[in-house]
């Protein structure tokens, strides 16, 4: 039972869904006016009826006094109606359909005043559209075949058309009913025509279908220009002059009946170009290279204006034209492989039926490309330093890079192992791939390991397009630049003496790129490291050339050191083989190993079982020998026991400023702790409170005179009372210590700040501050022969703060 009562719910919803959704209807009558419910009206029309028994109520097309959209079941858009009289003579309720009223469309409800406003009150339904035409130009090849639009496009006269029009206003309107439009054709002078080539334009009727055809026109005997059309709604109709004509559509006709044009007049080689071939519609064509060869541009492949691309060569095939009567067909030129000859080039276009003699021709020239290159830099570099070439070229896919200079061979030289150039034969050449704009870049090392060594001097490097040597560029195209090579060297910084305690710096500049310096340090049994081990400093380089190193003095020995800096030439990395460490072009172990096995001689020593000066010497030899590529820098500089002394202060006044000085070997910019405290002791009485006065800071050492440095600190003694005081002057990081003591007496009573006969401000006798006698600090230039000799001999170097070795 419940089943057969939701059948009959779900039939009785079926049957109000057709009452508020009826099937549009195709309206007809006197005029097409008078609407009955479903039929489909249009924006723009005026003076609509309904019918007297509208949605099957009789007398209901009388008093229907609105139609209302809605949006799900909530009454939206409302179009009023002027409502019909029933008195004689009798007249039907009218409404009209503008853009201002119906700014929504499709389905509206018709409502009389005496009902509610719900669907299921409605009188009936009329369905609202915006009228809408496209106007087409096509081929009239047969009735099946009417799908090639010409619009826009080119045609000759040998072309049938005919004009298409596609409208959705054969919903509402069938048979005598049917509006007509008038299609009007601009010419290429200007006039407007309505009838053209013998087809009538006039009281086009739209018909019950969707798509409609007018009478099809050939272009025969046609004037050639552009001509333009447009469909438009007759004055007198419903939708004239309300914006809803059709859109326009434009066709070209041709002068001549074949022709051939080319984008572009000349060509680089290695680019394409294409040529447009017009003529009659889908009709196939010849179009070829006069005189075609393998070095002709050639017609490439799988083009859509080529429908069988396996007819005929690369620069011979047979094309077929589009609706517009045109083909675009693509040339491509090489500039690799077999490369595309240049000069002019002649492209022909031929009608292959034998009656005709039509036939036309373009010529398009193709040139040779560019090639250019360009070095990063100021074009001097160090050995050791990477360069940057970088160019343009539109001669090819590829550069091809070789160098010249001194014993590089006639053709030149490959730029990764220096071997042989080869024409021909690209493997012999460095070479590097062209971008897809053109440029092209490739960085070069001055030392690696393939590269081997490469003397300094002026060398010259190409790019090519093709491989070819020095020689036999002829017919190539290329570009070149110079560059110089410098051999490497290091620029080192004054040294002199430093405080014990004192880091030691040891800064400079390494010219050509090298990763590392190394440092070795050599004093009285001090090899560089802890307990006599050797011990080798490797500092890096900064991207501007620059060096530096800070050495910790505290647990050196006063006395006089030996550095040398050793810069390895681009040689950072050697096969050490025994050793476990390596600087430069040498290995090195902690227990004092130093040495390389080289071609024909083993250069080694240990350097640890050498007093200082010997081995210092020993390594100088061996960073001397003509199979060590590495140059070096030698220098010494003094260690001495800090000192911190305090000047002589006197006798101060309770309440005033003064000043306590003092001078010191320790680093300049350092810093000191200065303490002033009471000194007095002596027993209080119980319970009274102790009274201590005294003032604290830090100074920075400043530079003094004649090497010694010097330090000062403000005492401002207000508030002080008389007392004995004590002054400590404490250099932390060095770990000196000294202090000295002052009496400080009620104002007035202090005697003159002179001195007392003896005193005395330089430090004690026995110390000094500066180098000892016959040293200096001024930079020297070493003596050319290597090695250092006895000890002797290392000390008559001085003081050395500057020297500067180059390798020859």
């Amino acid at each position: 039972m419940k089943s057969i009562t939701k059948l009959m719910v779900v039939a009785m919803l079926l049957v109000a869904a057709l009452v508020v959704a009826p099937v549009a209807a195709t309206r007809s009558g006197p005029g097409a006016k008078e609407i009955s419910s479903g039929d489909t009206v249009y924006v723009g029309e005026e003076g609509l009826k309904f019918v007297a028994d509208f949605g099957g109520n009789s007398g209901a097309g009388y008093n229907i006094t609105r139609l209302i959209y809605f949006s799900g079941d909530t009454a939206g858009q409302s179009i009023p109606v002027v409502k019909g009289s029933h008195t004689a003579p009798l007249t039907l309720s009218e409404f009209d359909v503008s853009k201002a009223l119906a700014t929504t469309t499709g389905t509206y409800y018709a409502f009389n005043d005496t009902v509610t406003v719900d669907k299921k009150n409605a009188a009936g339904t009329v369905d609202i559209r915006v009228p809408n035409v496209n106007l087409g130009v096509v081929l009239n090849n047969s009735e099946d075949d009417r799908i090639h639009s010409v619009d826009g496009k080119s045609v000759t006269r040998s072309a049938d058309l005919i004009f298409e029009l596609d409208t959705n206003l054969a919903v509402g309107f069938k048979g005598s009913t049917a509006p007509t439009m008038n299609i009007e054709v601009t010419l290429p002078g200007g006039g407007v025509v309505t009838e053209f080539k013998n087809a009538i334009l006039t009281d086009v009727k739209i018909n019950e279908t969707t798509k409609f055809y007018t009478d099809n026109f050939s272009l025969a005997g046609a004037t050639a220009g552009t001509y333009t059309a447009i469909a438009k709604w007759p004055e007198g109709t419903d939708f004239y002059d309300k914006g809803y004509d059709s859109n326009s559509v434009s066709f070209e006709v041709l002068t001549k009946a074949l022709a051939i044009a080319t984008d572009k007049d000349s060509v680089v080689r290695g680019n394409s170009f294409t040529v447009t071939v017009t003529g009659e519609s889908l009709k196939n064509y010849w179009v070829r290279v006069k005189s075609g060869d393998a070095k002709s541009p050639l017609i490439a492949p799988g083009q859509t204006a080529i429908p069988n691309y396996g007819l005929g060569d690369e620069w011979n095939r047979t094309i077929r034209t589009n609706a517009g009567g045109n083909a675009v067909i693509q040339f491509n030129t090489s500039s690799t492989g077999t490369k595309t000859g240049t000069g002019t080039f002649t492209i022909e276009v031929v009608d292959p039926d034998p009656k005709t003699d039509n036939t036309d021709e373009v010529k398009v020239k193709v040139e040779k490309g560019s090639v250019t290159i360009t070095t990063s830099g100021t074009g001097t570099y160090y050995i050791g330093e990477e360069i940057t070439f970088s160019g343009t070229c539109t001669d090819g896919d590829e550069v091809y890079l070789f160098i010249t200079g001194p014993n590089l061979g006639d053709k030149g030289a490959n730029l990764t192992h220096l071997g042989p150039v080869t024409s021909n034969d690209p493997g012999s050449f460095t070479k590097v791939d062209v971008e897809a704009d053109d440029t092209w870049s490739r960085k070069w090392s001055t030392i690696s390991a393939d590269l081997g060594a490469i003397d300094a001097g002026s060398y010259t490097i190409y790019a090519v397009s093709e491989a070819k040597g020095k020689g036999d560029l002829s017919d190539a195209r290329y570009a070149l630049t110079s560059i110089n090579l410098r051999t490497g060297f290091l620029r080192v910084d004054p040294i002199g003496a430093v405080a014990k305690g004192d880091d030691l710096k040891i800064a400079g500049t390494a010219e050509g790129n090298p990763d590392n310096v190394y440092i070795w340090i050599f004093g009285k049994n001090y090899y560089g490291g802890d307990s006599n081990k050797l011990n080798v400093e490797s500092v890096s380089v900064e991207s501007d050339n620059s060096f530096s190193k800070k050495i910790k003095t505290d647990d050196l020995a006063a006395g006089q050191y030996f550095v040398i800096i050793q810069h390895p030439m681009g040689v950072d990395e050697v096969n050490a083989g025994s050793f476990t460490n390596v600087a430069g072009s040498i290995g090195w172990d902690t227990n004092g190993n130093v040495g390389r096995n080289v071609v024909g001689a083993a250069t080694s020593a240990t350097l640890t079982k050498l007093q200082a000066p010997a081995a210092a010497s020993a390594l100088v030899d061996i960073l001397e020998s003509a199979n060590i590529p590495d140059t070096y820098v030698k220098l010494t500089f003094f260690v001495d026991e800090a000192y911190l002394f305090i000047d002589s202060i006197g006798t101060k006044e309770a309440g005033s400023k003064f000043t306590i000085t003092g001078t010191t070997n320790l680093a300049v910019g350092g810093t000191l702790n200065v303490e002033v405290t009471s000194a007095a002791f002596q027993p209080g009485e119980k319970g009274a409170i102790p009274e201590f006065t005294g003032v604290a800071d830090t100074v920075v050492i400043e530079k003094g005179d004649g090497g010694v440095n010097k330090w000062s600190f403000e005492v401002d003694a207000t508030g002080f009372k008389p007392d004995q005081y004590i002054v400590t002057v404490d250099a932390i990081e060095a770990k000196k210590t000294n202090s000295a003591t002052f009496n400080m007496v009620e104002a007035g009573e202090a005697p003159a700040t002179t001195p007392p006969a003896g005193e005395t401000t330089t430090p004690p006798a026995g110390e000094t501050t500066t180098p000892p006698a016959g040293e200096t600090t001024t930079p020297t230039e070493p003596a050319p022969t290597p090695g250092f000799g006895a000890l002797v001999a290392l000390a008559g170097l001085g003081a050395v703060a500057f020297l500067v070795l180059r390798r020859k």
